[in-house]
């Protein structure tokens, strides 16, 4: 099984041939489950149903809504989150602690939603050809690589598989995230909240912000563009939108009770 992935992945950069949505999900569910053997991935019944409720409630309403969304939090005060191609959307409790409010964490994934809408995670995938997926996106997600097999993973497929998104896919995702987030009924505010609070906290450096900066470039423009969409929104229909709830802030209280997750190594 593994082998016809390869072969898909190296069609599609040789010749350029499409690769099906059922290919795009066997591939998406091959990492998944290399990245979930590796990974400390949140198993508490009620952390997953919130994380599951809130991201389907946006990637449903999609235009891939015939996928089988699956959503994981991680274990480790890294901030990032990541999407493998076929709907499966990784954040990390780095992010849920960070974020104030549902819509800033609704922001987040909702931008994660629209890098699988616009296939951007497949583009990615489709360089690797091969690599050790999963130890490589270990390493990307969480910083605790420090390991020769680690390291040759990163070595082999990680610089092409965590290529940062160019600013194009970027600025699509924002704007896929905040039409994913209002026809959620949820405000698009917290997405721009969210990426302006990051900002400032990585101005000092050396902080678990670090690895968002470098798998998803982020700019004080792009920040202005996603507020330019929110100041074109109708404000009676803002008004009527989402920004938080007590379901969010019992959802983070069970994040933050979690068990520490493995430290992030020291550069």
């Amino acid at each position: 099984m593994r082998r016809s992935y390869v072969l898909v992945a190296l069609c599609a950069v040789a010749v350029g041939c499409a690769v099906s949505t059922q290919q795009e999900v066997q591939m998406g569910q091959q990492y998944s489950t290399q990245l979930n053997s590796t990974l400390p991935i949140v198993t508490d019944p009620a952390v997953q149903a919130y994380v599951n409720q809130l991201g389907n409630s946006m990637a449903k309403l999609t235009g891939r809504a015939d996928l089988d969304w699956k959503f994981f939090v991680v274990n480790t005060e890294v901030v990032n989150a990541f999407a493998l191609p076929g709907g499966y959307i990784y954040v990390n409790r780095g992010v849920i602690e960070r974020a104030d409010k549902m819509d800033e964490l609704a922001g987040v994934i909702g931008h994660e939603i629209g890098h699988v809408v616009k296939r951007h995670s497949l583009k990615q995938m489709q360089q690797q050809q091969g690599a050790n997926v999963g130890i490589a996106l270990t390493c990307v997600l969480t910083h605790v690589c420090d390991s020769d097999a680690s390291q040759a993973a990163i070595q082999l497929g990680g610089a092409a598989v965590f290529a940062k998104f160019s600013r194009q896919d970027e600025k699509d995702a924002d704007e896929e995230g905040f039409k994913n987030v209002i026809r959620a009924g949820i405000s698009p505010k917290g997405l721009a909240s969210f990426f302006q609070k990051l900002m400032a906290e990585e101005k000092g450096g050396g902080s678990p912000v670090d690895a968002w900066f470098s798998d998803h470039p982020l700019t004080q423009d792009r920040i202005a563009d996603i507020q330019k969409l929110i100041d074109a929104k109708d404000p009676a229909i803002l008004r009527t939108l989402a920004e938080d709830n007590g379901a969010f802030h019992e959802f983070k209280d069970r994040v933050h009770a979690l068990p520490p997750g493995p430290k992030p190594k020291t550069p």
